[in-house]
């Protein structure tokens, strides 16, 4: 922490803030990629990948120390001291694995077609490394394989990467190309593979696998620098004859070793493309985006292409911790959902068939969406204006195209059906409610009030016949109930856009259903059975009434009681107004961080049983607002600031999920975050940072300042927005979507009367 006379005020900088003084007195940006902290949640249970992408790429191109096991599911850890290779598909910070894809690894000496193990990796083609010897920066990766005296280098594009080996002087250096190699361990989840040689240096093929995504698609065509002395085929580990020219070789365990003499210090690269298509369409892709052997210029590029997205938010702070933690986060920010379209606007669509897309389309997958549409999705309707109509198009025809509706956790054409709710609507509405252009609403309508209305889905039944999901007939019920609340209100914005009035009507009322689980004689909501009695016995940190399923989803009925985002006001109405309100939440904030054997381990985090590790908890922090106590959102929001996150290997709380837990950080950092994201409504916690300002493209920018003469101070005093000062301490997304400002004076002590009087409350149940 810095002292007052230090702090960065109007009109004069601190030498280590984000911008610096030229000779002519302009103040110019700081490069934000020093910041980014690529060993941020690589270890713990954040699992993040540390390899290379583009923002938003469909190519992670990343180093796999394991391939089986919850820690790791973006396929490394920073506790191994091993690697098996390098995959070209990764997931980031995701509670489930899949990916993998088209592993290569790089050695001399004998070549074993197997990993070996982490216990002995001697025993396969794994190397030993050394963290010391990894560097990592957006778009980058590089290491020392110990075991062969090989660095291995890469950088990507959008759907292709580019490995750089330099070799020791050998008889016997060679490349391993693993088809078999993906998430799952033991023989892995590929079911078939297939792979032909196109050209003397190049290899062509793909495999479908069933792990997460069952029946997924994946291509590649790679080809290397520098033309093998022999490569040898391999099938179920047995060497076989190389498939004649045209044909392929076919089988669940394909793999080839390409040999090479090699100098002292000679370089081999090897380029792939990568694809849902085909192969052929994964060499169209190669070839447009790596046309040269100029390892170089890709990684240039790929630089150049992450500082352009960091710099959509520049902070000024003297607080170097604080600096890499928001820039380690925007970075995880950017790296889903991913691009999956080909260069020629082909895709594989959800129901396995191929697409082409319209001129200036694109396509994108792995959307997290229980995770990302609380607050990811609601940072990219600042920063990434241009993508958002490009996501929800994607969802759209996701929802027309999948057997399965209206997507959940869309991943290369498969729908996992991961988590709870139908979130796709949310994000779609989101959309709706803040004016972007170039979404055909008519067409989002149809499929969001078909899963609304019509399917018989998890519970949706239930939901519509009783206004509850009964305990006994269905798992998680009480979650589910509560999701399906929360995409009816947000689908009720769409029917009032379209002038649907009674669909509206219907859904906002739907959407109080949560009320019929609240039982006011304990103060928790509560499971109910199908004859509509209460499920016994009941204690607040359970998981469910019985061993059979669970009752709430990675959550308990402290954490579900107040899992109402988008009608607050109506919650505390069920505890008899705010006083009791703010009481019951002051004990969830102090209740003892006990947990059953059966809890799951994403609820993380616990400041008692608030569990910030755990998406269900993000908005609590920021209920305060709703009850007239927004000062104890603020001292809160800073304590988890504070505490939550450090840009370090063990530095997140609970896992990624592509972006969210990054996301809660930005928003909350800045001083703002959405309660409710479909509302447009954000609710003002304790902005961390002296200045900020926040791209929203088209010339158009989000100023935030914050005065305050000791960077601890954490109570906001008084607030101004766009020039005018508040009662509030809430804003609609409508007052800075052409650009605004924020200016925030902070102190040590509670404003205790700003945003007290009921009239300054934000909206709840809105329209």
């Amino acid at each position: 922490m810095q002292s007052a006379s230090a702090a960065c005020v109007a009109g004069r900088l601190s030498t280590s803030a984000s911008a610096s003084i030229t000779r002519k007195g302009r103040a110019t940006q700081e490069d934000p990629l020093q910041w980014v902290e690529l060993h941020t949640a690589i270890g713990g249970h954040g699992h993040c990948f540390p390899g290379a992408s583009m923002p938003f790429g469909a190519c992670q191109l990343s180093p796999d120390t394991f391939n089986d096991g919850w820690d790791w599911c973006s396929g490394y850890h920073i506790s191994d001291t091993s690697i098996m290779g390098f995959s070209h598909t990764h997931l980031s910070g995701t509670g489930c694995g899949d990916l993998l894809d088209f592993l290569v690894m790089a050695g001399t000496g004998k070549a074993h077609t197997k990993p070996g193990s982490r216990e002995n990796p001697d025993e396969g083609y794994r190397s030993r490394f050394d963290h010391a010897d990894e560097h990592m920066e957006p778009g980058y990766y590089s290491v020392i394989l110990k075991d062969y005296k090989v660095r291995a280098e890469m950088t990507v594009t959008d759907r292709a990467g580019i490995h750089r080996y330099t070799f020791p002087a050998s008889d016997q250096a060679y490349l391993i190309l693993d088809l078999q190699h993906g998430y799952g361990g033991g023989e892995g989840p590929v079911t078939s593979a297939e792979l032909r040689q196109t050209a003397p240096d190049t290899l062509a093929g793909g495999h479908i696998t069933d792990a997460w995504g069952k029946n997924r698609h994946a291509y590649f065509a790679m080809q290397v620098s520098k033309k093998p002395e022999r490569i040898v085929f391999y099938k179920d580990d047995e060497e076989t004859a190389a498939p004649a020219a045209g044909t392929d070789l076919t089988g669940k365990n394909i793999k080839a070793v390409l040999y090479f003499k090699t100098t002292a210090n000679e370089v081999i690269h090897v380029k792939t493309g990568i694809s849902g298509v085909s192969a052929e369409n994964a060499q169209k892709n190669l070839t447009a985006e790596i046309p040269a052997w100029d390892f170089d210029k890709a990684q240039r590029a790929a630089k150049l292409a992450w500082r352009r997205q960091l710099s959509k938010i520049q902070i000024e702070t003297a607080n170097e911790t604080h600096k890499k933690t928001f820039y380690s986060a925007l970075y995880h920010m950017s790296l889903g959902p991913t691009r999956f379209d080909d260069v020629d606007g082909r895709y594989r669509g959800m129901d396995n068939e191929i697409h082409t897309l319209n001129p200036g389309e694109q396509n994108y997958t792995t959307f997290s969406l229980w995770d990302t549409y609380r607050a990811a999705h609601p940072a990219y309707t600042f920063i990434e204006q241009e993508r958002v109509p490009q996501f929800v198009n994607t969802l759209i025809r996701m929802a027309e195209q999948s057997p399965d509706g209206m997507p959940i956790w869309p991943l290369h054409g498969r729908e996992t059906g991961t988590m709870t709710g139908y979130h796709s609507a949310a994000v779609i509405s989101e959309a709706c409610v803040k004016n972007f252009p170039g979404i055909d609403w008519e067409r989002a309508y149809k499929p969001m009030m078909k899963r609304a209305m019509d399917d018989d889905w998890r519970g949706l039944g239930w939901y519509r016949k009783l206004g509850y999901i009964p305990a006994d007939k269905e798992e998680e019920s009480v979650s589910k109930a509560f999701e399906y609340c929360y995409d009816d209100w947000a689908i009720a914005h769409v029917s009032k856009r379209l002038g649907k009035h009674d669909d509206a009507a219907l859904l906002l009322k739907r959407s109080t259903s949560y009320r019929n689980y609240f039982d006011p004689s304990i103060g928790f909501m509560r499971p109910k059975l199908a004859d509509g009695t209460w499920t016994t016995p009941f204690t607040p940190i359970e998981m469910g009434h019985k061993k059979d399923w669970r009752d709430y989803t990675e959550s308990n009925p402290w954490q579900t009681t107040f899992a109402v985002q988008h009608d607050v006001a109506g919650l505390i109405a069920l505890f008899g107004g705010t006083e009791p309100f703010i009481t019951k939440l002051d004990g969830l904030f102090s209740a003892p961080s006990d947990l059953p054997p059966d809890a799951p381990p994403d609820i993380a985090g616990l400041v008692g049983q608030y569990a910030h590790g755990n998406e269900p908890s993000h908005h609590i922090a920021y209920m305060y607002v709703y009850a007239g106590a927004p000062h104890k959102t603020q001292s809160r929001v800073r304590s988890l600031l504070e505490t939550m996150y450090a840009p370090t290997p063990d530095g997140m709380q609970g896992n990624e999920d592509v972006g969210q837990m990054s996301a809660w950080y930005i928003l909350s950092s800045l001083g703002f975050y959405p309660v409710g994201a479909t509302s447009g409504h954000y609710c003002l916690g304790s902005p961390l940072f002296d200045r900020a300002v926040v791209n929203l493209g088209g010339g158009r920018e989000l100023k935030i300042e914050v005065h305050r003469t000791d960077p601890a101070h954490q109570f906001i005093q008084s607030f101004t927005l766009n020039g005018k000062r508040q009662d509030r301490v809430w804003f609609d997304h409508t007052e800075i979507a052409e650009g605004g400002s924020l200016v925030f004076e902070m102190g040590p002590e509670p404003n205790t009367t700003l945003g007290a009087n009921p009239s300054s409350f934000p909206p709840s149940l809105d329209l």
